[in-house]
């Protein structure tokens, strides 16, 4: 059984098909980047996902419940592009009232262990760098020890170092045997981390494969030129549908 799965689904809202019948798997394990350009439908997958949008057609599950089930919501996590948390508590006591909605959560000393918030666990997160509110955010997000992390644009707006520093923590998630579905925008990021790539435009996923069958589809040395030629590729055939 898959950890999540969407299966022939379809979102609309009005006229408008933010996804157009797309089918995928993530297994145990595996980190999938989910990537397209804005607007192809990427966090519509992730709102499916969590339970936070219905499917217009076709099957979502997370491990073979209902998304919006307390099943479900019990074993996965969430590091999402917008969040917010009261910065006049200290890290510690985030992840306290965090771990505290779970009925298995990770000890405190391992989730502040896995998130790299070792020695300012006692700050007031009004008071922490932007990397370091970021990993503590990845604290919540994994510390009801989650099978699944979705992450839509975890890294955005971080620095160079930050943002290697929770690739780190994220790598260190996969091989405790978690699962992980990436949305970014860096294609960097998704290179060095993902197992699989899937590429979708305008609701359809165009491509899929590792990332190394990704740039020898085009000939690329690189992530970033790969998705380029194959988006192009994909707005082309369209054009052609269309005439």
């Amino acid at each position: 059984m898959p950890v999540a799965e969407l299966s022939g689904v379809t979102k609309r809202y009005g006229e408008v098909a933010a996804l157009g019948g797309i089918s995928l798997a993530l297994e145990r394990g595996e980190l999938v980047a989910l990537l397209g350009p804005n607007g192809a439908g990427k966090t519509t997958a992730v709102r499916i996902l969590l339970g936070l949008a219905r499917p217009t057609t076709g099957h979502a599950a997370v491990f073979g419940q209902d998304p919006a089930s307390r099943k479900a919501r019990l074993r996965r996590g969430a590091l999402l592009q917008v969040a917010k948390v009261p910065e006049t508590l200290r890290v510690r006591e985030h992840i306290e009232l965090f771990s505290s909605y779970y009925e298995k959560p990770l000890p405190l000393a391992e989730t502040i262990a896995a998130a790299g918030l070792g020695g300012i666990e006692n700050r007031l997160f009004g008071d922490l760098s932007g990397g370091q509110k970021q990993r503590v955010l990845f604290a919540l997000a994994i510390c009801g020890n989650p099978g699944l992390l979705l992450l839509d644009e975890p890294t955005v707006g971080l620095d160079v170092e930050s943002r290697r520093a929770l690739w780190a923590r994220i790598r260190g998630f996969v091989a405790r045997g978690g699962s992980v579905l990436l949305t970014t925008h860096h294609l960097e990021e998704a290179d060095a981390l993902a197992h699989r790539v899937v590429v979708l435009n305008h609701g359809r996923i165009v491509a899929e494969g590792t990332p190394q069958e990704i740039k020898a589809r085009t000939a690329s040395s690189g992530l970033e030129d790969a998705f380029l030629a194959i988006v192009g590729q994909s707005e082309e055939m369209a054009q052609e549908v269309m005439q």
